[in-house]
C-alpha cells in the first residue's frame, strides 16, 4: 500500500506547525504571555506528527546510501 500522499501531508501539517510555534515563540518573546503556552501546545502536536511520519515512512523518503 503506497502512503506517500499520505506522508506528504503529514509534512505540510509539520511544516505548518513549526511555523507557527515559531510566530507564538516571536509574540512570547514580545510579552505575550499566552503565546508561551500556544508554542508548547504547537511543540507537542508538531512532535506527534513526527512520529507519525516516521512510522509511515521509516527511511524518511531517503534510501540507503550507495
Amino acid at each position: 500500500m503506497d502512503l506517500t500522499d499520505l506522508t506528504e501531508r503529514l509534512r505540510t501539517i509539520e511544516t505548518d506547525l513549526r511555523d507557527r510555534a515559531y510566530e507564538a515563540l516571536q509574540a512570547a518573546a514580545n510579552g505575550d504571555e499566552e503565546a508561551i503556552a500556544v508554542e508548547k501546545q504547537m511543540l507537542k502536536a508538531r512532535r506527534a506528527i513526527e512520529r507519525a511520519i516516521r512510522a509511515l515512512d521509516p527511511d524518511g523518503g531517503f534510501s540507503e546510501g550507495p
